[in-house]
């Protein structure tokens, strides 16, 4: 019995070896196609930047905007959160945020171009700094920091 239990064994192993080359020799399945520079089909409705801005480009400058206000997409965006972000309707315009936001990018681009002459100085976290509302006062000085005296040295 224990000679017909390893013949079991033995073929149980040979089997799954030559599965396993005949899987390993199939190769990798083929990479899917890469993105292309811009959407495919572009985005809709961009008013501020460019038709053909790099997917990566915009996302970032998307993430930038959510940081620098400490909003979520939501916020300028057609959609529900906890949805996938495939279900927003991002080139919808009925949000007044968005079109503000629009307004603000556009009012810092023309910062940055007569001011600083097209260096990137002025942003959304210039002034936001992680708020939905713009800070109207210059922040407080920080409090003084008192050293406490040593202690008297003992004799």
């Amino acid at each position: 019995m224990t000679h017909a239990l390893a013949r079991v064994a033995l073929v149980a192993g040979l089997i799954t070896f030559g599965v396993s080359v005949a899987v390993a020799q199939a190769g990798a399945p083929p990479a899917p196609p890469a993105l292309p520079p811009f959407a495919n089909p572009p985005f809709k409705n961009l008013k501020v930047f460019p038709q053909d801005i790099q997917r990566a480009q915009l996302l970032s400058n998307m993430k930038f905007f959510s940081q620098s206000l400490g909003v979520r997409c939501t916020f300028c965006h057609v959609g529900e959160e906890g949805k996938p972000l495939s279900t927003f309707d991002f080139a919808s315009d009925a949000k007044a945020k968005k079109l503000t936001a629009r307004a603000m990018v556009q009012m810092a681009h023309k910062l940055n171009k007569d001011e600083f002459d097209g260096e990137m100085k002025v942003t959304c976290f210039t002034c936001h700094r992680g708020s939905t509302k713009p800070l109207t006062e210059p922040p407080a000085p920080p409090a003084p920091t008192t050293v406490p005296p040593p202690a008297p040295a003992k004799s």
